[in-house]
């Protein structure tokens, strides 16, 4: 099995603790992961502070590039990173998406993504959605992005909400394709 390539995205959205999951997770399958390369925003470091009273985007264990960093090995087909992740990804980042917008590096490594038909996965967390960004997921659909709204589930009983942010977080480690133990229904 060939080793994946991931770009990690993390945007000013809600949600920072799939971030973190998503990240540790990562690490704990180096056997299937070639690389990991993150990029963060201002707002998204803002709401990791708020959100999980630390500030461990200070400690991951991947190489972090900075939001308008366009050297970055992903923001060109030729880096070969065949999957990226944005997690959570924003409405506003969404947006940009959709309309074709590489203003940063987020936006630049989601449209390299797209045109070189590799995967694309958008964990939403804003909710309630509006017509706008209905449309907004059925143009990244089109294009060839999966969107992945942050909605856990609860068949696995989870227990705390580390256990129910993990309902997500392996939802998005399954679609990147990568083999983990976790909770299967029926099983």
């Amino acid at each position: 099995m060939d080793k994946h390539r991931i770009v990690v995205a993390v945007t000013g959205a809600s949600g920072s603790i799939y971030a973190r999951q998503l990240l540790g997770k990562l690490a704990a399958l180096k056997d299937q992961v070639e690389k990991v390369a993150v990029v963060m925003t201002e707002n998204a470091r803002t709401v990791w502070r708020t959100e999980l009273e630390d500030e461990g985007f200070n400690d991951l264990p991947f190489p972090v590039f900075s939001q308008n960093d366009f050297h970055a090995p992903f923001a060109s087909g030729s880096g070969r990173y065949n999957t990226m992740i944005i997690c959570p990804c924003s409405m506003g980042t969404l947006g940009r998406i959709a309309g074709g917008i590489s203003n940063d590096l987020i936006t630049r490594a989601a449209d390299v993504v797209l045109k070189e038909r590799r995967r694309l996965i958008c964990v939403l967390r804003d909710t309630p959605y509006n017509l706008v960004h209905i449309r907004n997921m059925q143009t990244v659909t089109e294009a060839g992005g999966i969107i992945c709204p942050a909605t856990p589930s609860f068949y696995s009983l989870p227990r705390s909400i580390e256990e129910v942010a993990a309902t997500v977080t392996d939802r998005v480690i399954d679609l990147a394709g990568l083999q983990q133990d976790t909770f299967r229904w029926g099983e």
